[in-house]
C-alpha cells in the first residue's frame, strides 16, 4: 500500500530520542526548551510554546488570545474540525468564511468587519494572504498545521507578521513530526506567558514563598509536550528544508505528468510564496469511484476534508451557505505525497489514476 502520507525517521532521529531516554528528563524539560528555541530560529518568531498536539495548540491560542463567550470566531470550512472547535472550547461561537476556489483557502476579502477572532487555515501548505483582509479581527490565529516550512513575502509562516499567534501540528503525516505534538508561536511576551500557564494547569511558581510553592491563577490543562517528543522535533527541524524541497519536487512532478489528465490540479503557488505541500489535492469528477479504485489498487489516497459545517456538531450554529466549499468537496482527492515517495511509486499512482479517469 502506498500511503497518502507518512513520517520519515532516520538514525539521527532515533539517536536524539535515545539520548533523552538515557538522561534524567522524560517529561517537559530541557529538550522542550531547546525545541522551542529551534522553532523560534526556524520561524523568526520571538516566542514558541510547545503543546501536546495541534488541537491543544489551537485551544491554547484561543484562550491566550482572550476569546470567550459572546465572541464570534470565523475559520475556513475546508479544514479539520479542530479549526472551529477551538472557538467552542472557550465558549465562543464558530462561523465560517467560504473559500476562494483559486487557493482553496478561506477568501480573506469575505471576512466580515467587526469579527472577534479569525482562525486562518493555510490549506495544504499554501499560506493565506492575510494582507488582503479588509478589516482586521481583534485576534488573528494562523492555523499552520499544514504549513511548517511554508513562506510568504514577509518570511516564514510562524513569524506572525500579520497575526497574533500561529499554531502548528507535528502529527506524523505533517511536514515534520514529534509523533504527536504542536506549538504556538507569537511575538508577544504576554501571550507567550499565558500559553505556558494554559498548557500546565494555570500554575505559577512563587519561589519566594518556598521552592515547592505555586498558585493556580487560571483555568489550565495538562497539554505539555515530553522531552522525548521534543528531541525528535529538534532533529526533524534540522531536516525540514530537505523535507520541503522533496515535497515540492514531487508536487512539481505530479503537475508535469498530470497536466493533460482529466482532473483539476491544486492551486498554483503565487510569486513570493512557498507551499510546504502537506497535501497534493486534485479535483476529479467521479470522486467515489476514483477513490475506491485507487484504494483497491493499493494507492492510499484520502479526502481532505469533510467540510466542518457538514458535521452534526455544527448544526446549532448554522445554517451556512458556503457554495464554493461544497463544490470543491465534491471532487477533492489527496494523492500520496511525502519526502521519500519514489518516482516509481509516483508513476504507479499516476498510472492507476489515469486508468480510472
Amino acid at each position: 500500500m502506498i500511503r497518502y502520507s507518512r513520517q520519515q525517521i532516520d538514525d539521527d532521529d532515533i539517536a536524539a530520542v535515545t539520548a533523552v531516554l538515557r538522561g534524567d528528563w522524560l517529561t517537559t524539560g530541557p529538550a522542550v526548551t531547546a525545541f522551542e528555541e529551534d522553532l523560534c530560529a526556524a520561524t523568526g518568531a520571538a516566542h514558541a510554546v510547545a503543546f501536546a498536539n495541534g488541537t491543544a495548540a489551537l485551544h491554547g491560542a484561543a484562550a491566550a488570545g482572550g476569546l470567550g463567550p459572546g465572541d464570534v470566531v470565523a475559520t475556513s470550512p475546508l479544514s479539520f474540525v479542530a479549526s472551529a472547535n477551538c472557538a467552542r472550547y472557550v465558549g465562543a461561537t464558530p462561523t465560517f468564511v467560504d473559500i476562494d476556489p483559486a487557493t482553496l483557502n478561506l477568501d480573506p476579502t469575505r471576512v466580515p468587519a467587526g469579527l472577534d477572532g479569525l482562525v486562518a487555515v493555510h490549506y495544504a501548505g499554501l499560506p493565506v494572504d492575510l494582507t488582503a483582509l479588509p478589516d482586521r479581527p481583534r485576534v488573528i490565529i494562523e492555523d499552520a498545521a499544514h504549513a511548517i516550512g511554508s513562506l510568504t513575502p514577509d518570511g516564514p509562516v510562524g513569524n506572525c507578521a500579520h497575526s497574533d499567534l500561529c499554531c502548528f501540528s507535528f502529527h506524523p503525516v505533517k511536514p515534520m513530526t514529534t509523533a504527536e505534538g504542536g506549538a504556538v508561536t507569537t511575538n508577544s511576551a504576554e501571550l507567550a506567558e499565558r500559553l505556558r500557564r494554559f498548557r500546565s494547569h494555570g500554575m505559577v511558581p512563587d519561589p519566594s514563598r518556598g521552592g515547592w510553592y505555586y498558585e493556580v491563577v487560571d483555568t489550565g490543562y495538562n497539554y505539555r509536550l515530553t522531552d522525548i517528543q521534543a528531541a525528535l522535533g529538534s532533529s526533524q527541524l534540522r531536516k525540514l528544508e530537505g523535507f520541503t524541497a522533496a515535497r515540492i519536487a514531487a508536487a512539481d512532478r505530479y503537475r508535469e505528468l498530470l497536466a493533460d489528465a482529466d482532473l483539476q490540479l491544486p492551486p498554483e503557488i503565487p510569486a513570493g510564496y512557498r507551499s510546504a505541500y502537506h497535501l497534493f489535492p486534485v479535483r476529479v469528477r467521479d470522486r467515489r469511484r476514483t477513490y475506491d479504485g485507487l484504494q483497491a489498487a493499493g494507492v492510499g489516497v484520502q479526502v481532505h476534508y469533510v467540510p466542518i459545517h457538514h458535521h452534526p456538531v455544527m448544526a446549532p450554529y448554522g445554517p451556512f451557505d458556503l457554495p464554493e466549499t461544497d463544490a470543491a468537496y465534491e471532487g477533492l482527492l489527496s494523492l500520496p505525497l511525502y519526502p521519500d515517495l519514489t518516482a516509481a511509486d509516483q508513476d504507479r499512482v499516476i498510472a492507476v489514476l489515469r486508468s480510472l479517469l
